[in-house]
């Protein structure tokens, strides 16, 4: 099965703040500007972050990100500050528009969650944030299948995803999830192709093909 991944996912940075100096990124401290994660944010695999919405305060940390890309989660359109900052950075912002609801019985749309797939697959996207608006739901279901094409266990995958939902799980996100056949998704697989140089998760390197 191609794209592996450690079963271990990445911890959210809430709260953290980090420094930019001359030296590089760090650990809040020094004479260096001070760095705000967004809410939630976390790395999930080498060149893919999630979160929560990112606001003015944390721009700063997603420059230093040096992201290509942006895929956004909800449809409200994207605020000024946000969308002027993306501009500037030549960051390409790609919105699937997944209506936040709190109704046990509505799920998220498979389609968008197969196009949003798409472009996390896609290296040329790379670096790539992944956001809604709290980073818990919407954000979560998208990790969740990207997980299973990663061949994740199925309690693993909850278990991230509880992580960040916390007490505000959703059972038809678990749900979602759970019935997702990544099977849908061989086609646009055929394309990716693992390459390995060397030893160790770093080296692991992600090309992209178009099969088209």
């Amino acid at each position: 099965m191609i794209l592996e991944s450690p079963e271990e996912g990445g911890k959210s940075m809430t709260g953290s703040t980090l420094t930019r100096s001359s030296g590089g990124i760090g650990a809040g401290g020094g004479d260096g500007e001070l760095l705000f994660p967004p809410t939630n944010f976390a790395m999930v695999d080498r060149g893919i972050y999630r979160s929560g919405f990112p606001n003015q305060e944390n721009l700063g940390f997603l420059d230093s990100l040096n992201l290509r890309s942006i895929v956004y989660l909800c449809p409200e359109p994207y605020p000024e500050v946000n969308a002027e900052f993306v501009e500037s950075r030549a960051i390409q912002l790609f919105q699937f528009s997944i209506e936040g609801s709190k109704e046990p019985f509505v799920s998220i749309p498979k389609d968008t969650i197969m196009e949003a797939l798409r472009v996390l697959l896609d290296i040329r996207n790379h670096p790539v944030l992944i956001h809604c608006k709290r980073g818990k739901h919407r954000t979560g279901c998208l990790v969740g299948c990207f997980r299973k094409l990663q061949n994740w266990c199925l309690p693993s995958v909850f278990e991230e995803y509880m992580r960040f939902a916390a007490a505000k799980a959703r059972v038809s996100d678990l749900r979602f999830i759970e019935m997702f056949d990544v099977s849908c998704m061989m086609q646009c697989m055929l394309g990716i192709i693992y390459r390995y140089h060397g030893c160790g998760s770093q080296s692991r390197c992600l090309s992209y093909q178009d099969t088209s």
